[in-house]
């Protein structure tokens, strides 16, 4: 593929920066090496000497002295050796990408860690999408997503979907307007990049089958489109088999994936990382070594002794709790009979449409708040917040079932109120 057309004149004329590549080198190198290149402080002077921390399943982790130096010292941009090796297996392991056996130039499957699967986002748009440029998503989507894009000057194409994800045929329907044979010529507005949320997508907890995605990998192969799979839900999918990811299939090195350990480790530890072709990663490092230099590296050292399979796998099966959370808002929504909903098999996110409502912003922003209930109302994830939304977001990872039937009885008052004052 010819990657240099996807990239952004910002991002072409990035270059690296020698001071990074001298601390990365210093690394790598024996301890033998005596440097005088690299601006980092005495290790010998950091006031924290060592640190314990217990796990729930009651392990130890202890960090010495050695290791809290190495911990608390700057580290390589694209992520410690140790993790990148563990995550890269996981990779190959969870999705067995065609990529990950091809060569640099051809889409080789290449990783590296992000402050969170955020950084790793703002990081791909800012690469990829120039003013002007049509980019395609599914519509309602995340905020966080709408936040990074809007300030890049492009147009935004909403693809409708539904409780299935991204719709193929309207997907097809949407790139009709361009010719597949003019997308490589000068002044081609065709987009160049699909975005979506594949599984538990925020807000809507919609999930693609198998099928779609096939179907819509087809469609980015023949209009030379990137696929942006953010999947930070991947971990919470309450079904099996769990649907094969868009990774899985991608023989041309156009997918671009983003995954995090917010949803299922920690969120406040901030690590994500990005895969996908080694032209574009790349790239991404190149402005990570230009602004955050690299995801902490005590946060890094401090998840490698729990990043195993089976501490993996204890992390998910803790999100049973979320669903039996899930299960319980939807037996009280289904009592109340005031929103419309569809189940999701992932994620942490029912989407609802209140009934009689036609806007939710004033009814959460004002008369909620004042009753001490905070929900999402809808309109914040639109591409034009400005329109009126009967839709709000109730995340069920956190709240107690009779807290949530608390929420539903008042949502159940409002509404009534608002109907009865209409029927006036």
């Amino acid at each position: 593929m010819n990657y240099a057309r996807f990239l952004t004149a910002v991002s072409a004329a990035r270059k690296p920066s020698p001071i990074r590549m001298l601390t990365e080198l210093q690394q790598r190198s024996p301890p033998s090496l005596i440097s005088l290149a690299g601006g980092a402080p005495n290790s010998n002077t950091f006031p924290f000497q060592s640190a314990s921390i217990t796990v729930k399943n009651g392990q130890t982790v202890t960090f010495d002295e050695v290791a809290m130096k190495r911990a608390l010292q700057y580290s390589a941009s694209n992520g410690i050796p140790e993790l990148l090796t563990w995550m890269k297996n996981l990779q190959k392991n969870l999705h067995n990408p065609p990529t990950a056996s091809y060569s640099p130039e051809s889409g080789q499957m290449e990783m590296c860690v992000t402050t969170g699967s955020q950084e790793g986002l703002c990081k791909v748009f800012e690469m990829l999408v120039n003013p002007g440029d049509n980019v395609l998503l599914d519509a309602p989507t995340y905020s966080g997503t709408l936040a990074a894009l809007h300030p890049l000057g492009c147009n935004l194409v909403n693809v409708p979907s539904d409780q299935h994800g991204m719709i193929p045929a309207a997907l097809k329907e949407v790139l009709s307007r361009w010719d597949p044979s003019e997308i490589h010529k000068p002044g081609s507005t065709a987009p160049k990049i699909l975005y979506t949320i594949p599984n538990g997508g925020n807000p809507t907890g919609a999930s693609m089958t198998a099928e779609r995605k096939k179907e819509v990998y087809e469609l980015a192969r023949q209009y030379d489109m990137l696929i942006i799979e953010d999947d930070p839900y991947y971990f919470l999918q309450f079904e099996k088999p769990w649907a094969p990811t868009f990774l899985s299939m991608d023989v041309d090195g156009r997918i671009i994936r983003t995954d995090s350990f917010s949803k299922i480790l920690s969120s406040g530890l901030r690590i994500g990382f990005v895969t996908g072709p080694k032209p574009l990663v790349d790239r991404v490092v190149l402005h990570i070594q230009a602004s955050t230099m690299h995801t902490s590296t005590f946060t890094q050292v401090r998840n490698l002794p729990l990043n195993t399979t089976q501490n993996l796998i204890v992390f998910t099966l803790n999100g049973l709790k979320e669903i039996f959370q899930r299960e319980a808002l939807l037996f009280v929504c289904v009592r109340a009979d005031v929103a419309e909903w569809h189940t999701p098999s992932a994620g942490m996110f029912l989407w609802m449409k209140l009934k009689g409502i036609a806007d939710t912003q004033q009814l959460i922003m004002e008369k909620a708040l004042e009753k001490e209930v905070l929900l999402v109302p809808g309109g914040v994830f639109m591409i034009n917040s400005s329109e009126p939304c009967p839709y709000v977001r109730a995340a069920f990872s956190l709240s107690t079932p009779e807290q949530i039937d608390e929420v539903n009885k008042w949502i159940n008052n409002q509404i009534n109120t608002y109907n009865l004052y209409n029927s006036i």
